[in-house]
């Protein structure tokens, strides 16, 4: 998260307990203070309220801010859990000069004005996020604080009391210290380490339980939403576990945003490919190289794309010429996205081709409904890779 100006000035806190967390918001409540607040970690970490006459609209920042978005978004609001790549299209349809300042509460916004969230929704899943940072800002204890009065968000979904949020998350600070895990962070991800000694402490069924959810690519917050307990009871139930060093907890970096990154400049490279960008939107690292070597080598540009989530406006802003699509991936699939896709002008006449492993009539059909241009099964064969484009391509000039 970015702020438009730099900082007028830092003032360290050290021991950034509740009752000094209290005095602090009081005093920024008095002077009726509107504007952004930052805190920023020893180690460069740094969290984002928003407040507006000393009342708190929004908290975000740190390092699992996309995480703790997400988590919310499958608490509290489950309409939009259920087709995530809308997201693409309701960014899309914010103002790019606002998305700049926390594209998080801006589509909260967008979701109640367009109906798609209640304020009440909202207002939960903006407590709980500010609960959430509160929390990670009081293990840290340690903070400076920056102030800037030109940076307010406009549209006020819900102004909070800091004194109640920060009574709700010293209880959890409470009761996660008498747990005896107040050196252990709910952002940890837990990973087993050592198989074969937890397999002989446990049932089969517990460790194939854990064996599945202990990847290594899940917080203990991700997995209390994911579980539908609470992250206290989580992290006490694989404490035993912890202790005996056969699971053992490890930083993770955040998901990506779902809106692209502002555009950098081109370092031009020799053998560049001059040819029409093609876009590949696959979550399989290994498919994208593949068709990667095939069309680079055939002198096209070439775009990957891994996270389903982003795919609308990471190609919205590259605007291909031709899409490659996956089937079956996390948190969308491509009928959805091709769907989405054509409800745009730009691309209601772009070729779609769908990739699949499975080449049933239904798929080909279903594919054909939604507006793809055609079917591709995998694994790809180069020649027919480079004919598809090229007879589509050529349909698109004679058009």
């Amino acid at each position: 998260m970015t702020a438009p100006n730099p900082p007028s000035h830092s003032v360290p806190i050290q021991e950034f307990t509740a009752s000094r967390q209290t005095s602090f918001f009081e005093g920024l409540k008095q002077p009726r203070f509107s504007g952004q607040l930052i805190l920023t970690s020893p180690t460069g970490e740094r969290w984002f309220f928003y407040l507006y006459l000393g009342r708190i609209m929004y908290a975000t920042g740190g390092h699992h801010a996309v995480r703790r978005w997400r988590r919310q978004i499958a608490l509290y609001l489950p309409q939009i859990a259920a087709n995530l790549s809308s997201v693409q299209i309701d960014l899309a349809s914010i103002d790019p000069q606002d998305l700049q300042l926390c594209w998080e509460y801006q589509l909260l916004c967008h979701w109640v004005e367009h109906q798609k969230a209640t304020r009440e929704q909202a207002a939960r899943f903006i407590r709980t996020t500010i609960v959430e940072v509160l929390f990670d800002i009081t293990q840290i204890m340690e903070v400076s604080c920056d102030l800037r009065q030109d940076t307010i968000l406009a549209t006020r979904l819900v102004l909070i009391d800091a004194d109640q949020i920060i009574n709700e998350t010293q209880q959890l600070w409470h009761n996660w210290q008498a747990a005896k895990i107040a050196d252990r962070s709910p952002n940890g991800a837990p990973v087993i380490r050592q198989a074969e000694q937890l397999q002989e402490r446990t049932s089969p069924q517990v460790y194939q339980t854990l064996k599945q959810l202990l990847d290594g690519n899940q917080t203990l917050r991700d997995l209390s939403v994911r579980m539908k307990r609470d992250v206290l009871s989580v992290t006490t139930s694989l404490l035993p576990y912890l202790q005996l060093g056969l699971v053992e907890l490890i930083k993770i970096p955040d998901l990506p945003p779902p809106i692209a990154p502002p555009p950098t400049g081109i370092v031009a490279q020799p053998n560049v490919p001059t040819g029409p960008l093609i876009a590949c939107v696959d979550d399989s690292p290994l498919m994208c190289q593949t068709l990667e070597k095939i069309l680079v080598s055939a002198n096209y540009q070439f775009v990957a794309i891994n996270d389903p989530l982003r795919a609308i406006a990471i190609l919205l802003a590259r605007k291909p010429a031709l899409i490659f699509l996956d089937l079956v991936m996390p948190n969308a699939n491509g009928y959805e996205i091709c769907g989405q896709l054509r409800k745009l002008s730009l691309f209601r006449q772009t070729p779609i081709v769908i990739l699949t492993g499975n080449d049933g009539i239904v798929d080909r059909v279903r594919a054909k409904m939604v507006g793809s241009t055609d079917f591709l099964s995998k694994p790809v064969n180069p020649d027919t890779v480079l004919t598809t484009i090229r007879k589509y391509l050529k349909e698109q000039e004679l058009a």
